[in-house]
């Protein structure tokens, strides 16, 4: 009897693990679905832990899809949601629409990472001259948290340097330290020590293709990753960089 049930139990196992590769498979997004300026909730659209099409996204969605993807804190998630539903033209402040947070000065702000300052026209779509500049510093297979922090200062400078009307307010720039210690923690190759150094490729991943680096090995954070635990390394961003 128990060899019996041992492959039953084996094969439903195995189709729950299709079904959920099928639901959350990578699909680009097509012509008339929404995406933001934000590589990481775009991903999760591609994915479809959010809505494929980017429509009517409520605090309820980014929670269980933060939750589900990366094993992000209900409380970290709401941090940022909270500040996204300010950009709201659903017509309902509970929702928003993913390009929405095209809004300057809410969540998008000058110096990103992967875009250009909204000066110049387009603060929406991937800019890959920006990225590469910044990518240029990650000249080894695993990035340093130094290395994290020494990209987004030398972007900050470079943008300053050509946008006349750059400007980081304080909320700007703390969420600009928040977006580096959430790509450096959910792509962390030091399970005993989050954030200190990620893979290279997976970073790579998330911001040019837009996608989980499931492909690569990449696996949900096992250990979930926690308001405090995002604050802190932000703030040691913050202070690494004055």
């Amino acid at each position: 009897m128990k060899f019996t049930i041992l492959p039953v139990a084996l094969l439903a196992s195995s189709a729950i693990c299709t079904t959920d590769a099928e639901t959350y498979e990578f699909i680009s997004p097509s012509a008339t679905d929404r995406r933001s300026p934000c590589p990481m909730v775009n991903t999760l659209a591609n994915h479809g832990y959010l809505s494929r099409d980017g429509l009517n996204i409520s605090m309820s969605d980014l929670v269980t899809a933060f939750n589900l993807s990366v094993n992000l804190e209900s409380a970290a998630t709401q941090l940022v949601g909270a500040k996204a539903l300010l950009t709201s033209t659903t017509g309902n402040a509970s929702t928003f629409n993913l390009d929405d947070l095209d809004e300057h000065g809410v969540i998008e702000h000058d110096g990103s990472l992967s875009r250009a300052d909204i000066y110049f026209g387009d603060n929406h779509s991937f800019n890959s001259t920006i990225w590469d500049s910044v990518a240029a510093l990650f000249n080894e297979t695993q990035i340093p948290l130094a290395t994290a922090i020494q990209a987004r200062s030398a972007r900050l400078a470079a943008a300053a340097a050509v946008n006349p009307t750059f400007n980081m307010s304080s909320n700007d720039v703390t969420f600009s330290a928040i977006e580096t210690a959430l790509y450096m923690s959910v792509f962390s190759s030091n399970s005993s020590s989050v954030g200190s150094v990620a893979r290279r490729d997976w970073v790579h991943t998330l911001f040019v293709d837009e996608k989980l680096p499931t492909e690569l090995g990449w696996t949900r954070p096992a250990e979930q990753l926690t308001t405090t635990g995002l604050l802190t390394l932000a703030q040691e961003i913050l202070v690494a960089s004055a």
